[in-house]
């Protein structure tokens, strides 16, 4: 979902909504002794703005795309309910982030009310990501009981024969819309989330109708990152050059559009926002549906930087798609993970990126994404692989 509120910078450098630094671009050749000090910067870093936690692995659909590979479980080893409640605690002692309780599907969860409401007594900021299917009126009421503003559904086909073909269930678009119209008769927000990839990019324009026509708030365009069962898929991802078009596309459609749009695991987005900007001469602004102010637009990847992800069994991630864990919950305190990882210390650490994220004149605000240099090259270092952008000045090293 959305950013949290601004409360002073949270990241451990400056970032600027006007556009690149100054003077930024180059990447320093910097050894192991030099970078030590910026490790211990980058671990100094303020709460995390978002938390996503996968409450269960169990799930009643089976999408192709799915980072978890979910099938219906009970999954073993999930976090128990005694559990479930000091983690809420360690979360809400790092700070007051957004709490996004996802899956899985978190309704198959029997205490997900208990948590949830347990998260807005600690004062967090509990939303949920169901799939719909199971949003019933109950449901929707309990949701507003247990303090959830806001949920997240997922729509990634216009029609219901593609999109149930495409979450592995008959009768998915039509239960999907079914809970959607119940949540909005308890009164909560409604985002619409997509998974695109070259199966749907034609029907973006059809995506977003739908989702102004169902009254959400929000349209967030997740690009496809080939994890789980979505390795499947990974011949169905965009190239560069459509990522560029589409991401110019959701520019335009987004000065058009009343919906707040937050297209995600594209972090290069937020430099196409700000080149655009500069060019049509207009100021980045807070859009009033978008949770967090300026942050919105601070920066692209926060994996590890601002946010973070929480497994069924304690795992904590960068995000849910990048498969590499910073430490668990069931060994070591949440905080002290939040604020100690090394893996964590070299997300934070801009001047260790490599290749053409390390040399971009966009870096800080953009970051590439990290799971997917992670996913493709072993290397969460290494340069966005779906970037088409070149750097300024910038030559491939020779060899």
């Amino acid at each position: 979902m959305a950013a949290s509120d601004r409360a002073g910078d949270p990241l451990p450098y400056g970032v600027s909504d006007a556009g690149p630094a100054a003077g930024e671009g180059g990447h320093p050749a910097a050894d192991v002794a030099a970078r030590e000090p910026r490790r211990r910067a980058a671990l100094d870093a303020s709460a995390p703005r978002v938390v996503a936690w996968e409450v269960t692995r169990s799930c009643n659909l089976a999408c192709a795309h799915c980072r978890a590979s979910a099938l219906h479980g009970p999954y073993e080893g999930e976090l128990s309910t005694s559990e479930c409640l000091d983690l809420v605690g360690r979360i809400a002692a790092t700070g007051k982030p957004i709490l996004i309780l996802t899956g899985g599907e978190p309704l198959l969860r029997p205490d997900i009310f208990v948590i949830a409401a347990a998260a807005r007594n600690a004062g967090l900021r509990p939303v949920m990501a169901p799939n719909g299917t199971l949003v019933t009126p109950a449901a929707a009421a309990d949701m507003m009981a247990a303090g959830i503003g806001r949920i997240s559904v997922s729509i990634d086909f216009p029609d219901p024969v593609d999109h149930d073909r495409f979450r592995g269930c008959p009768g998915a678009f039509d239960s999907a819309l079914r809970g959607i119209r119940s949540a909005q008769d308890a009164g909560l927000e409604i985002q619409i989330n997509s998974t695109i990839s070259r199966l749907n990019v034609a029907y973006l324009p059809r995506l977003l109708a739908l989702a102004e026509e169902l009254g959400a708030v929000s349209f967030h365009p997740f690009m496809l990152v080939p994890t789980g069962r979505g390795h499947d898929l990974a011949a169905q991802e965009l190239d560069p050059d459509d990522y560029e078009r589409t991401l110019n596309w959701i520019y335009d459609a987004q000065r058009s559009s009343p919906l707040f749009f937050k297209p995600t695991d594209v972090p290069h987005y937020w430099r196409v926002m700000r080149q655009r900007a500069r060019a049509d001469g207009v100021k980045l602004e807070a859009h009033p549906h978008s949770h967090g102010g300026l942050n919105t637009l601070s920066r692209g990847c926060l994996a590890g930087v601002g946010f973070c992800f929480v497994s069924h069994v304690g795992a904590v991630q960068p995000c849910g798609y990048f498969d590499k864990a910073a430490g668990n919950v069931r060994q070591q305190d949440f905080g002290e993970i939040w604020r100690t990882s090394p893996l964590f210390a070299d997300l934070r650490d801009l001047d260790a990126l490599k290749g053409k994220c390390g040399a971009c004149e966009y870096k800080r605000v953009c970051g590439g994404c990290r799971a997917r240099a992670f996913e493709r090259s072993g290397d969460y270092l290494a340069e966005e692989p779906y970037c088409a952008y070149v750097p300024r000045g910038w030559a491939p090293a020779a060899g």
